[in-house]
């Protein structure tokens, strides 16, 4: 049956979950009335560079790393922090590009992501129940009444944060901060720093080894920009759809609509029902989309959102990200490869080895502990090499600090390590050791699939 006609304001027709209950419809309107008249974010434009390059991982040409904040605060909004996140980042990426002999898509989680879905709509404490913290985009996370009460004009907050954000994150991308010897040379750093130094060192003596080679025949950074430079793209769950519709424009090259809150957006396991407000608008908005899979997805169910959100089987257009748990990847996973390669769908398979694995501590800190992240991704890729499928991506909770809020890693973070430096506003995320060690294991991991893979025919007429 053929889907009804698409507007942006379509998803108001249909069911909305993980809607916050704001007490002012006039106030909302308004905002989104002024939201409708800023500039984009994001220019369509760069989307579709950004879709073409996911395209590549599709096919095995190259592997997509997303991370960033578990959901970002006004707070903690610094030129520092937003450097410091910049430089993991592209740390990562070296170690990978490296281990795969193929380009890493960068995509943070960064400029938008403010939105959280919760659980239950109230929490509760020493008997005391108010409205959830559903992101600063929403609320406030101080526990009063005050402070919890929806507030329209937090959008208007969040646009200019991610304004900013971006205009800074363009800046390093582009002005020399990404240099690949830059890089490297941070790298360099946090490799003598490390427990796991000698691990680390073979790697990075490699990398200084070709670096040094491409200097030597020409291929310096000053002659050469690509090598001082770097795309950077966006993303965050599409949860608030009255503010991600006030950011949805019409392309002037196209006529398509995009949504220009950030290149990529996703929808949650939460809100990735076939008949909800949430996928009726992501449906219909042309950037590159992310879905949610979680243990309560079935085969059927996924290929029925398949062909809502990408009847058309655009290269790059779908990601499917996987947040499965360490524990349930290796039963989940495979039923949803069999049936999306048994219908001959195209998407690209990304894990998520953060959500599924969250866990209480004894303390009652919220934590991941560090071996279980790992022996998710490392599962992913036995899943998708058994499959004679691609492990396309890794999308991370990650930040640049040196927080302690997972547990495990190089330098072994205990539970009663957790109070240290816990600073997350929602999950724990990894701190920039612990992210970096997951770089290197996701290298190792790339390096085998691509020396185990078969080598390519080239035809003497290419």
């Amino acid at each position: 049956m053929a889907e009804s006609r698409w507007s942006p304001d379509s998803w108001r027709l249909k069911p909305v979950e993980q809607s916050p209950a704001f007490p002012d419809a006039g106030a909302l309107a308004e905002v989104e009335r002024t939201l409708a008249g800023y500039p984009p974010l994001v220019f369509a434009g760069e989307a579709r560079k950004l879709k073409r390059a996911l395209g590549k991982a599709m096919a095995g040409e190259a592997f997509l790393l997303q991370g960033g904040d578990c959901a970002e605060s006004f707070g903690e909004h610094s030129a520092d922090n937003i450097r410091d996140f910049f430089r993991v980042f592209l740390q990562m990426a070296v170690v990978m590009t490296f281990a795969a002999a193929s380009p890493v898509i960068k995509v943070g989680r960064v400029a938008g992501q403010f939105a959280k879905p919760r659980s239950s709509d109230f929490e509760t404490i020493d008997g005391i129940a108010l409205p959830s913290y559903r992101g600063d985009i929403v609320n406030d996370i101080a526990f009063t009444p005050e402070a919890r009460i929806p507030d329209p004009r937090r959008q208007i907050e969040a646009y200019r944060q991610s304004a900013a954000t971006l205009n800074l994150l363009r800046a390093f991308a582009t002005g020399g901060y990404a240099n690949l010897e830059n890089a490297h040379r941070w790298m360099l750093g946090f490799v003598k720093d490390s427990p796991q130094s000698g691990r680390y060192q073979e790697v990075a003596d490699r990398i200084t080894e070709t670096l040094g080679f491409m200097r030597a025949i020409g291929l310096d950074p000053e002659a050469h920009p690509e090598l001082r430079a770097t795309d950077f793209y966006t993303s965050h769950e599409a949860l608030l759809l009255g503010f991600e519709q006030a950011m949805t424009r019409v392309d002037s090259t196209t006529g398509d609509y995009y949504a220009t809150s950030g290149h990529m957006i996703w929808i949650g396991d939460r809100t990735r029902q076939p008949d909800g407000a949430h996928i009726e608008y992501a449906r219909g908005v042309r950037n590159p989309l992310g879905l949610k899979c979680g243990p309560s997805l079935k085969a059927d169910e996924l290929i029925r959102l398949i062909d809502l959100l990408d009847p058309t089987q655009e290269p790059g257009r779908l990601t499917l990200i996987c947040r499965f748990g360490a524990d349930k990847i290796e039963a989940s996973l495979p039923p949803l490869i069999r049936a999306v390669e048994r219908e001959g769908r195209k998407v690209l398979w990304s894990c998520d080895p953060m959500h599924g694995n969250t866990i209480k501590a004894a303390n009652g800190y919220k934590t991941r502990p560090f071996e279980r992240v790992v022996g998710e991704i490392k599962s992913f890729f036995a899943v998708h090499k058994g499959e004679g499928t691609h492990a396309g991506g890794v999308h991370l909770e990650m930040t640049g600090k040196n927080v302690t809020e997972c547990t495990g890693g190089a330098r072994a973070i205990s539970e009663a390590d957790l109070h240290d430096r816990y600073h997350t506003y929602c999950d724990p995320r990894l701190n920039a050791e612990q992210a970096i060690e997951v770089a290197f294991l996701v290298a190792e991991l790339l390096k085998a699939e691509r020396l185990s893979a078969p080598a390519r025919h080239v035809d003497a007429a290419e």
